[in-house]
């Protein structure tokens, strides 16, 4: 992933040996994060519901005895503007005080994965640095869509997998499960959270038992220099800081699809040129086949018009 990241800012805590861990949803408004985050902590901790608009507003922080569970509004979603991402990251930090035990990165099968998604899970590396790679795990959500059709997650995948998935995929070294949030079956719930909660195992012993943890007061400034001078202490001045920094970033990422959407026209526009050519040599083609078929008609009846021609044969 090109452009800078904040890799070098990463401050671990000590192993942590036992000790409540802390999960944080993110992903697309609709992908189903909050209702995730209850069926992990078996109730109805975050509101969840069919919307066309995003139900969570705000980062939230719910707990059972052995896990942290942070929800966040879709922080990356196209309509995001950098003020509220600043306003939300702050929050998360604020509220993983001990750090990140794991990422979940909430998608649904319902739906292909999108350019939108893609640029989400880019975002998410850019502003947390590809260390978080190390912390990811997937979650597939509407499994019960896959039940319907009688498929498993590998026929999802196996169908046409874009690119920027299976690099994620690859990235988190293929940890996914995949989630119904709508059973009613108590065996199948505690078997996908068993399956989660094994990831989240399997994370902690990649990092040691180290969680991830973000210092948001050492940020680099625009010219990818950490900040010099007093560190902010204020809620409003760390806001501002991270907020800054976003806008940067964002400015870099507009940059970025602005090049591939200019690639992506002039790509399309060559291939509607060179389509636009195969169709008039094409219909230049149909058109002399056209002329010769009316041409051997005429001569065909010339010569049953003409007796002595019909004698001469």
């Amino acid at each position: 992933m090109g452009g800078s990241s904040f890799d070098d800012e990463l401050d671990f805590t000590s192993p942590s040996i036992g000790g409540v861990r802390t999960v944080v949803l993110v992903g697309r408004t609709g992908n189903g994060k909050s209702a995730t985050g209850n069926s992990i902590l078996g109730r109805k901790a975050f509101t969840s519901k069919a919307s066309s608009a995003g139900v969570t507003s705000t980062c939230e922080l719910q707990s059972s005895q052995i896990l942290n569970v942070i929800d966040t509004p879709g922080l990356f979603d196209s309509s995001a503007g950098s003020e509220l991402i600043g306003n939300e990251i702050v929050k998360c930090i604020n509220m993983a005080k001990d750090g990140i035990h794991a990422v979940l990165v909430v998608l649904s099968v319902k739906g292909r994965f999108s350019k939108e998604e893609a640029a989400s899970l880019r975002s998410l590396r850019t502003f947390f640095g590809t260390k978080i790679n190390d912390y990811m795990i997937i979650v597939f959500t509407n499994g019960d869509s896959l039940e319907e059709e009688s498929e498993t997650l590998q026929d999802y995948l196996g169908r046409d997998c874009p690119e920027p998935l299976k690099e994620i995929l690859e990235l988190c070294e293929n940890r996914q499960v995949v989630f119904d949030n709508k059973t009613k079956d108590e065996c199948k719930k505690s078997e996908q959270v068993g399956q989660l909660l094994s990831l989240v195992d399997e994370v902690m012993a990649q990092n040691d038992g180290r969680p991830y943890t973000y210092d948001i007061f050492q940020l680099r400034d625009q010219t990818g220099e950490v900040s010099n001078g007093e560190m902010p202490t204020s809620y409003e001045e760390q806001v501002k800081r991270i907020t800054d920094v976003i806008e940067s970033k964002m400015r870099e990422s507009t940059c970025m699809l602005h090049k591939q959407l200019k690639e992506e026209q002039d790509a399309r526009m060559k291939a509607e040129d060179i389509s636009q050519a195969a169709k008039m040599k094409s219909n230049d083609e149909m058109r002399k086949l056209r002329e010769q078929l009316r041409r051997a008609q005429r001569e065909m009846g010339e010569l049953r018009n003409n007796p002595d021609v019909c004698a001469i044969l």
